[in-house]
Order: C-alpha cells, then sequence, then structure tokens
C-alpha cells in the first residue's frame, strides 16, 4: 500500500482502555472547527512527514464537502466518497492558525491550508484515506455517540443490562457507548451517586436514562465551551464560597487522605482491591499498599 492509503496503524480504542485518549466532545469540536475553516473550499493538501503523501497527493486541491465525528472518530470528505479518517490515539495534536502558514516542521502529518486558514495534524494512531464501505464499517462497531442525532441509546442499554461487567468500564467500552472517556464517565456516575462497581445488568432503565441525558448535556457543553466542565451550579466557586481551582476535583474529593468531599460531606475511600493478572509464572503479584485509588473511581482533572 502506498504511503496514506493505509498508514493507519489502527490501535483502535474499541474495546480497550481510553482513560487517557481526547473525550468526544474534543472531536466534534475538531469537526466543527475544521468545517468552519475548510468545508467548501480547496484546500492545498500536504505531508510534510511523508507518511501521507500519496494520499496528499490525491486531494490536493479536491473540494471538501463536510466533516463529521463518530465517538473518538473524526472523518474529513473531499468531493463525494474520498473520507480522511482520523484518530488522535494518545499523542495526536491538531493546530489551527491563519494564513500565511509557517513552514510545516517535518512532525505535520497533514497540513491543510487555504487561503485564510491552515491546520496541521501531529501523531495521530490514524489519518487514512478511506471509502464510505470502509467509513461505514467503522460507525458498526462503535456504540451510539451521545452528540450524534442518529443516536439510539436503547442499543447501549441492552448491551448493558446483559453485562456483569462494572458500570464504569462499560461507559468506557467503544463498542457501547462511543466517545464517552475517563473524565464524563467518573463525573456522570458521580453526579448520579451510582457506585463505579455496580455491574451494568444492576443498572435501572431510569438510571440509564438520567445517565444518558447527562452524558447528551455535558458533552454538548463541552463542544460549546471547548473544554470539560461538569461542576453543578451549587458547586461552582461562587454558591461554595471558595477560590477558583485547576482542578473539577477541588469542588468535592481530592484524595483519600484529603478532606471530606466538599459536594457529599463523605469521606473518600480507595476502590475495593482488585486481583492483579497473573505473572508468565502464574504467581500473582502482591498489590503495592501505596497504590492509590483506580481509574474507576479517581476523579479526574478539569477547569473549574
Amino acid at each position: 500500500m502506498g504511503k496514506g492509503r493505509g498508514e493507519a496503524g489502527e490501535n483502535e480504542s474499541v474495546g480497550k482502555d481510553t482513560s487517557a485518549l481526547p473525550e468526544g466532545h474534543t472531536i466534534h469540536r475538531l469537526a466543527q472547527d475544521y468545517a468552519e475553516r475548510f468545508q467548501g473550499t480547496d484546500p492545498r493538501v500536504t505531508s510534510p512527514q511523508g507518511k501521507f503523501s500519496d494520499a496528499a497527493d490525491l486531494l490536493n486541491r479536491a473540494h471538501l464537502t463536510g466533516t463529521e465525528a463518530h465517538g473518538k472518530h473524526l472523518f474529513l470528505r473531499f468531493r463525494d466518497t474520498d473520507w480522511v479518517h482520523i484518530h488522535l490515539g494518545l499523542f495526536g495534536k491538531v493546530d489551527f492558525g491563519p494564513t500565511p502558514a509557517p513552514p510545516p516542521t517535518d512532525t505535520v502529518r497533514l497540513r491543510l491550508a487555504n487561503d485564510t486558514s491552515y491546520v496541521d495534524l501531529r501523531g495521530p494512531t490514524t489519518c487514512a484515506l478511506i471509502t464510505d464501505d470502509e467509513k461505514q464499517a467503522i460507525h458498526d462497531r462503535l456504540g451510539p455517540d451521545p452528540l450524534r442525532e442518529d443516536a439510539d441509546p436503547s442499543a447501549a442499554h441492552r448491551r448493558i443490562t446483559r453485562s456483569r461487567t462494572t458500570i464504569a468500564a462499560l461507559l468506557m467500552d467503544q463498542k457501547i457507548i462511543a466517545g464517552v472517556g475517563n473524565v464524563y464517565r467518573a463525573e456522570v456516575l458521580f453526579r448520579h451517586r451510582i457506585d463505579p462497581y455496580r455491574a451494568g445488568r444492576d443498572i435501572t432503565p431510569a438510571e440509564w436514562d438520567a445517565i444518558w441525558a447527562d452524558l447528551v448535556a455535558l458533552m454538548r457543553e463541552g463542544v460549546r465551551n471547548n473544554r470539560i466542565d461538569t461542576v453543578r451550579p451549587e458547586h461552582t466557586p461562587e454558591a461554595m464560597g471558595r477560590p477558583p481551582a485547576w482542578t473539577t476535583t477541588a469542588a468535592r474529593c481530592t484524595s483519600t487522605a484529603g478532606p471530606p468531599c466538599r459536594a457529599t460531606s463523605a469521606a473518600p475511600r480507595s476502590a475495593p482491591p482488585t486481583s492483579p493478572p497473573a505473572t508468565s509464572s502464574g504467581a500473582r503479584p502482591a498489590r503495592n499498599p501505596e497504590q492509590g485509588p483506580s481509574e474507576a473511581v479517581r476523579q479526574p482533572r478539569g477547569h473549574r
């Protein structure tokens, strides 16, 4: 395969731990930002790094007709049926700027530029030119996305109610619900006082409806503000008479050794011990007593 047509290196996030990946609101905001600057134009398409050069040559000066996001996957449509599929993964970054564009560095996988704007993509897990059928295959393996109009939350609920897996893990499984990452899953469970270690099959229909509705509202707000903010009005610095903080957790728990949660007055606690995976010899290593709470209950960083 030539440079760019494949180049996926598809380290797919579906069904894997995605706690460090950008969350879905970021990708939907990127789709809007690409559209605002490039849709309806015929941008110059280059790959200074060279890994997408063959595809860039095919797309250079082609009409950009649309952008789309599903979960953590971004799609740029050129002409009618040519799609650039982008998955940022752990290290991908996108930088927009006005023209004239500065000389690109050799780390830029994909640059688009027109008369008014340029955008550089660096370090994505996936940047590939795909067909309509290949794009549809990606949609088919992803769960409903709270930010898409075609999302069917009942499809996710059916899978959750058949599972003994914890609701915290299920919310991160991109086959079940697409776009939710560590921050949104931790925050939405906290907001509805749902134990992250409850089995999916024990989540009631009313609880699921509340989770889904809250995700839709929170993630739309994330797209609008281009940041995550999950602090309820009653927990803002103004309402609580506290100084502004760099993290959403300053409104609540900070650590298991810290003061009681400011929202609930409850004492923070660590996650229950879990059995670590066996080593190659079959022995299970001892759990480090200094280890902090697991990702399923750790309150992640935010912006309020």
